[in-house]
């Protein structure tokens, strides 16, 4: 399953349309009017406008953000892909107000509810991008341009047919790499065991990382807010698990 969207016409080129399976199916449920508002109302100051490819969360072939123009500034850069209602990041970016933070999230309701969030902590150091994460990191945002990347309770996809829609992958750290500067921080989350042992696998193998903790795990990263998530994850008896690794 992709992008739930109209049927191409009968002229679209199949060759032009994704040739990856996405690690999200994005259901088409309706905001809130206080969501409705605020994409309205706070979109022209959070969002960063995606021109798109063929599909609704695609971006376009050539199409690229410079974040030094969007912020007006040079600032250590802190991005996160699948922000979710924006817990995490809009708490560190209401923390850390010397830095700039990026949120990747094809969900707008959560989009949304993220700027209301950013807007009532008056967090302006904080924009948002609606896109497939995998496209952003690839040709939306400079090379080298990150400081950290955090990806924080991805969808596991747990069903074993599932798991090749999982977003950790070998070519997911050649994205990240590619986005991190020298030195730069990937910084990982999960309460799934299995997906978190073969997130640890990619980036043991990838040639662009080493580990940036000692023994089986990193500690819980004192900079990701406890969310209810979370809680819940570790009230089933999950184990939380955290990852990082450096760029090299």
């Amino acid at each position: 399953m992709t992008d739930q969207q109209p049927l191409p016409p009968k002229s679209f080129d199949p060759g032009t349309f994704r040739d990856r399976p996405v690690s999200f199916v994005r259901r088409s449920g309706r905001m809130t009017p206080a969501q409705q508002r605020a994409w309205e109302e706070l979109g022209p100051v959070y969002r960063i406008e995606v021109p798109r490819g063929p599909a609704a969360t695609s971006v376009a072939e050539g199409a690229s953000a410079d974040p030094e123009l969007v912020f007006g500034r040079r600032a250590p850069l802190v991005i996160e892909v699948g922000s979710g209602q924006g817990h995490a990041i809009v708490h560190a970016a209401a923390s850390h107000p010397e830095r700039d933070f990026i949120a990747v999230e094809v969900f707008r309701a959560g989009l949304a509810r993220t700027m209301i969030t950013a807007d009532a902590a008056g967090a302006r150091n904080l924009r948002l991008i609606e896109a497939n994460a995998p496209e952003v990191l690839e040709r939306f945002l400079p090379e080298g341009g990150a400081d950290e990347l955090w990806v924080f309770f991805p969808d596991p996809w747990a069903k074993t047919r599932h798991q090749k829609r999982r977003l950790v992958n070998e070519e997911f750290a050649r994205l990240a790499a590619r986005v991190l500067k020298p030195g730069g921080v990937l910084r990982l989350a999960t309460d799934w065991e299995g997906y978190a042992e073969r997130m640890r696998e990619v980036l043991d193998a990838s040639p662009d990382f080493e580990r940036a903790f000692d023994g089986d795990w990193a500690e819980r990263f004192e900079g990701r807010v406890l969310t209810a998530f979370e809680r819940k994850g570790a009230a089933k008896g999950r184990a939380i698990r955290d990852l990082g690794y450096r760029r090299l």
